[in-house]
């Protein structure tokens, strides 16, 4: 872990601001968890969301929540929840309350890292090649590790280990659908968060495999074990935003996050403040478009409205109550605050990276007036009815 000096730098250079009150966050308090033991959270429509992913409870009808809608985004899952589930039995549900296991023994033989900046490029070319459309490494920071984790037999709190010896933490990004990003709240934009996790599950083992062959340890990681955005700031990959997501300069908000802690010598990439903050502060997009008045409109404070928030921390925060109240309406998962961010762009083509560079500039005024009009939904018939 770095120096508290260091420490301060670091935090300062990714936009986090920590107070005296900081608390590690427990993960129990997770909404989704909640929703399972806190009757404040569960109802039958919370139910009745969980099992519309084994098609248990009927979609609704109307487009994007049809049966197909329903069947693709539950098809995308797939592989994301073979990995979650094989060791549900024993209290871990893997990369979501718990750390995944891992599936290749650590080589007895360690392979000689004499430049860890070297040893990071080669890291970060075996992740493209493992499909992970970003990678970032930073010093593991054990304030962002959940205090505890949930035993998912009874729901109760369970120590949340790791080996000994950890040094860094290599973050991982996954980009999501463009086009099923714009159906969102349908079901079919919940295809492109379950595409995503399981691509991310994918990716997160393999490479976790191919450090611990080199004789290192290596723990891959989802959602589990500690909060991934703090580390993706860290880590340099992107900056926070109002809607509670990562803005990076090559996808906007677009992106699911993984992570894997491990041992081997590393360099650290350093947090790279963009402009999104001086954006945010001007811009109300995200907030004005949720169905539920759960994202702020003022500036980042400290604290939120329920226990399902990171104590200590000033930043913008979501209602989260609010937020999966109405994703159990939907009996899916909503994004609408990514479709309408305006840096919810494809930067791949000029004219968007134009407009970044106005949008992280003292001109970010007229790239917020140019961006009127932008992030309306596509309709999901008109995705399935495209060629």
């Amino acid at each position: 872990m770095d120096k508290p000096s260091l420490q301060s730098d670091r935090d300062c250079a990714a936009g986090i601001e920590v107070t005296d009150a900081f608390e590690p966050f427990v993960q129990r308090n997770d909404v989704f968890t909640r929703a399972f033991w806190d009757p404040s959270v569960r109802s039958a429509k919370t139910d009745a969301f969980f099992a519309s992913y084994r098609m248990e409870a009927s979609p609704r009808r109307g487009d994007g929540f049809s049966q197909r809608d329903f069947a693709l985004r539950n098809a995308a899952w797939l592989i994301s929840d073979i990995m979650t589930d094989r060791f549900a039995d024993q209290g871990r549900r893997e990369g979501f309350q718990a750390s995944i296991s891992a599936d290749t023994p650590v080589a007895p033989v360690k392979l000689d890292v004499d430049n860890p900046t070297e040893m990071s490029s080669e890291i970060k070319k075996v992740a493209r090649f493992f499909k992970a459309d970003l990678c970032g490494i930073t010093a593991i920071d054990p304030r962002w590790h959940y205090s505890s984790r949930v035993d998912v037999r009874d729901l109760s709190d369970a120590p949340n280990d790791l080996p000994e010896g950890l040094t860094s933490v290599i973050v991982l990004g996954h980009e999501m659908d463009a086009e099923l990003v714009n159906t969102y709240p349908a079901a079919t934009g919940g295809a492109a968060t379950g595409r995503a996790y399981s691509q991310e599950a994918a990716t997160v083992m393999q490479l976790a495999a191919y450090i611990r062959n080199l004789g290192y340890e290596a723990v891959p990681s989802m959602n589990d074990t500690a909060l991934v955005i703090p580390y993706a700031l860290q880590a340099g990959l992107g900056e926070y935003a109002r809607n509670q997501m990562v803005i990076t300069p090559e996808f906007g908000p677009r992106l699911r996050f993984s992570k894997i802690f491990t041992s081997l010598p590393l360099a650290h990439d350093r947090p790279k403040p963009l402009g999104v903050r001086a954006f945010c502060d001007i811009c109300t997009k995200c907030a004005e478009a949720c169905p539920v008045n759960a994202l702020p409109f003022g500036a980042p404070e400290v604290g939120g409205a329920n226990i399902s928030v990171l104590k200590g921390v000033k930043k913008w925060t979501s209602d989260a109550e609010k937020c999966f109240g109405f994703w159990a309406k939907l009996a899916s998962d909503c994004a609408i605050c990514m479709r309408v961010c305006p840096f919810n762009r494809d930067f791949r083509h000029w004219p968007h990276r134009l407009w970044l560079r106005l949008a992280l500039s003292p001109l970010r005024h007229l790239a917020l007036w140019l961006d009127r009009g932008r992030g309306g939904r596509t309709k999901p018939s008109a995705w399935w009815s495209a060629s």
